[in-house]
């Protein structure tokens, strides 16, 4: 199952099967390539050294760190607000798949990844992170690098 991303193993509904992603190429064999090259217990593993999982409010299981963190990834990627990425992972068969959901299960809202995103800046979290990324995407010689107005400049 090439879309095993969440802590606990996932399992194709119908209406996963149903609705094959083969056909969306483009962003699916990104993400593919994403979670072929990305050792992503190991990030979890950096996530949950910050973000706790527990209860909400009303008792509802939080949701899993690696999900929200790939949601921030997406943001980025993407250059998605917060309300844009929520729709986009609820929208998008390919997003939500990347993200560890079910086509029948819905991504956390928009301030429930705004409360992430501040947990984990207030906590430094990111520069460990993305320092794991490129150091496993360097072991698969690849380099990441930003372009900004015309110049390039490394990472």
């Amino acid at each position: 199952m090439y879309f095993s991303i969440m802590k606990a193993a996932k399992h194709l509904t119908l209406a996963d099967s149903i609705c094959d992603t083969r056909s969306r190429k483009i962003k699916t064999t990104f993400f593919n390539q994403m979670d072929t090259l990305l050792d992503w217990n190991t990030i979890s593993s950096l996530i949950d050294k910050h973000y706790i999982k527990g209860k909400s409010a009303t008792g509802a299981p939080s949701y899993d760190g690696l999900l929200l963190f790939k949601m921030c990834l997406l943001q980025t990627w993407y250059g998605l607000s917060d309300y844009e990425v929520e729709d986009r992972v609820n929208d998008s068969i390919s997003f939500g798949y990347f993200c560890g959901l079910n086509i029948d299960q819905v991504a956390p809202d928009h301030s429930t990844l705004s409360r992430f995103r501040s947990l984990m800046t207030k906590a430094k979290a990111y520069g460990p992170l993305f320092k794991e990324i490129n150091r496993q995407l360097e072991a698969h010689k690849i380099i990441v690098k930003i372009w900004t107005c015309n110049k390039k400049v490394d990472n």
